[in-house]
């Protein structure tokens, strides 16, 4: 029997599911509808990429949804927390020390008098600027330094690795309280820097895994087979598909960035008063726990919520970008 000549009219047909499907292709694809329904002009639709798939599974997730309310209005505050606090942060006055609640107090007052629920709010904005810096640089640092080492590998991968090693043996809280001690700034800078130089190592070694998964698939070789340059191919076809790990684990340690600050910050050795934040006055706090517990509660509770809200991010991100996952 003759062989039919492929005509595309007849390779598409109907999937039963609102799009359409490509029987001439290797790999089934599901298209998408146009839109404006099967009658409207233009193209029947094209197949949906990892993000938009993603972002797709985002929007009906209701763990992404509240998460991600609550970070937003914690950026909110972050840039303008007079919007809701209106008093100083620095004003204290002493005769009203561990007071509690009291008509436009009311989180009440801490050991130096000062209004708690003011300093709770404008202690977000350190938190957020560490947070939110710190997972910026150690995820640039880490992607361009392990996506390298396993792009090239050789002589390069084996003194990353080994570097890698010796900062995973620095235990952070013992590295902060070395290397900070000897810090006089009362910025965020010193902390975001400390972060960075011992956060680095994780993302770097999710990178370099994802860079040498990538690198085996078919379109770096026939990239590298054309002729691509080394850039082009890590650009342009590596790095999107090798990137959707990183953004995951950055995504994550967000929010122990933001709990690591406070600790530090509790210990003595991360921002330094007149710095406002949330580890300052859990420090200050915990002396008169049993006198004034309104004084601990309430940073503790700022500090709880917001570090659950980026986890809870972080998961909701994984879930949607790891196909094995769905």
């Amino acid at each position: 029997m003759p062989e039919q000549p492929y005509e595309p009219e007849r390779a598409i047909a109907g999937t039963g599911m609102g799009g359409v499907m490509d029987l001439g292709a290797s790999e089934a694809v599901t298209l998408e509808p146009a839109p404006g329904g099967a009658g409207a002009p233009g193209p029947v639709g094209r197949p949906r990429s990892l993000w938009s798939d993603a972002w797709h599974d985002l929007r009906r997730n209701p763990v992404f949804l509240v998460s991600a309310l609550v970070i937003l209005f914690l950026v909110v505050i972050s840039l303008w927390p007079s919007a809701i606090a209106s008093g100083d942060p620095l004003t204290c006055d002493l005769a009203k020390a561990r007071e509690g609640a009291q008509p436009g107090h009311p989180f009440g007052y801490d050991g130096q008098g000062c209004d708690v629920y003011t300093r709770t709010v404008y202690g977000a904005r350190a938190s957020v600027t560490v947070g939110l810096c710190a997972t910026l640089g150690v995820a640039l640092l880490g992607s361009v330094l392990g996506g390298l080492a396993g792009y090239f590998g050789g002589l390069w991968d084996a003194v990353l690795s080994r570097i890698t090693d010796v900062f995973f043996a620095i235990p952070v809280v013992l590295g902060g309280l070395v290397l900070l001690s000897v810090v006089t700034s009362t910025t965020v800078w010193p902390v975001i820097g400390f972060m960075v130089l011992l956060g680095w190592p994780q993302i770097s070694r999710i990178a370099r895994g994802s860079v040498i998964t990538a690198k085996q698939h078919d379109y770096v070789q026939a990239a590298r087979a054309l002729g691509a340059s080394d850039t082009r191919i890590l650009l342009r076809h590596i790095a999107p598909n090798a990137v959707a790990p990183v953004i995951v684990v950055a995504t994550i340690a967000l929010g122990t960035y933001i709990a690591l600050e406070a600790t530090l910050s509790y210990l003595g050795v991360g921002l330094k008063p007149p710095s406002v934040s949330w580890g300052i006055d859990i420090s200050a706090a915990s002396p008169y726990i049993r006198n004034a517990p309104h004084a601990l509660l309430w940073p503790s509770g700022a500090l709880a919520i917001t570090v659950l809200a980026f986890i809870m991010l972080g998961d909701a991100v994984r879930d949607a970008l790891d196909p094995k996952l769905r």
